[in-house]
């Protein structure tokens, strides 16, 4: 994110401040962190990571800071090749020790071939997210939620949507923990997921266009699904075989996901989405994360991008203060 303008000396100072701050911060936390164990997201002796582009099942006190993802959208009859950047923060917070609210924040840079960068935020995303089960032994999580996309609220520049989406979803999350003796080394595995159902405060959009002819942009109702699989090797480590993993390795997470959208209904079908392998890093205090995104199809891009995200666990930063629940038991 450049600009044109100069930056003042005190304002330079500020940001090389705040910069320092965050590395210090981030350093901090990754010699801390001693087990995983003690993070959040946890079902019996389960750890879930945060996942990228599938939403985790757990409700907690968390920051993703930043988010960056990346994509390249190939040339089309009607529009240039454009290479996409978003910069993104998300911040959840517990309510109580089960139910949460969550917003976020995405700044996008789109750079068409052969044209001007445009900038500027997306709408503004809201969330809450109730855990209605939990059994520890056999590793298990289920939680109900609404996603919020707030249409208006962002640049038109930037193709921030006018009207709004409502996104009622089921979260789960089943580790294999409770496989027998003999499939061991499955216990690592985990899988976490989401379904939900897309519904747009408007059926469709009226524009006019300089020759004054009207058209008309219908939203469909979409069906929001995706998974991620997962292997622990901290899981493996601990309660399978200690197999003589040193850092970093000993705290690592390969993961899969799978984060899918589905057309439902007025004139709109099929399914666009990406495949995102990975690896996550967990600590006590924070986790680091990056994926590929690979398209499904053409209509959801035609090359391969990356996501990559410094996630912190506040309930673990701050147990006695931000990261508590605001009402407790």
């Amino acid at each position: 994110m450049s600009s044109s303008l100069a930056v003042p000396a005190a304002a330079s100072r500020a940001r090389r401040g705040s910069r320092g701050s965050l590395l210090f911060l981030i350093t901090a936390c990754a010699c801390g962190a001693s087990d995983p164990s003690s993070a959040h997201g946890f079902a019996g002796k389960r750890f879930f990571p945060a996942t990228l582009a599938t939403d985790d099942p757990f409700v907690a006190d968390e920051l993703s800071l930043p988010t960056v993802a990346y994509s390249k959208q190939g040339a089309s009859e009607d529009s240039p090749a454009i290479r996409e950047t978003d910069f993104s923060i998300d911040v959840s917070k517990r309510v109580t020790e089960n139910f949460g609210v969550g917003f976020g924040a995405t700044y996008k840079q789109l750079r068409p071939d052969q044209s001007n960068t445009q900038r500027g935020f997306d709408n503004l995303a809201a969330s809450v997210k109730y855990k209605f089960y939990e059994n520890d032994e056999h590793e298990t999580l289920l939680s109900a939620g609404i996603d919020a996309d707030i249409g208006g609220s962002g640049s038109k520049r930037v193709g921030a949507e006018p009207f709004s989406t409502f996104t009622p979803t089921l979260f789960f999350g089943k580790g294999f923990g409770d496989l027998p003796s003999d499939l061991r080394y499955l216990r690592p595995f985990a899988v976490t997921g989401l379904v939900g159902v897309g519904i747009p405060s408007r059926a469709g959009t009226t524009t006019i266009g300089d020759d004054g002819e009207q058209s008309v942009e219908r939203h469909p109702h979409t069906l929001e699904w995706g998974f991620a699989i997962q292997y622990s090797l901290p899981y493996l480590q601990s309660f399978v075989r200690d197999v003589g993993l040193r850092e970093p390795f000993n705290r690592m997470i390969p993961v899969v996901e799978f984060a899918m959208s589905t057309a439902l209904d007025r004139g709109s079908s099929g399914t666009t989405g990406t495949v995102n392998p990975g690896i996550i890093w967990a600590g006590q205090y924070m986790q680091l994360a990056f994926e590929a995104a690979i398209p499904i199809n053409s209509r959801s891009g035609s090359h391969v991008g990356w996501i990559a995200q410094l996630h912190f666990f506040l309930d673990d930063l701050f147990p006695h203060s931000l990261g508590k629940p605001l009402f407790e038991k």
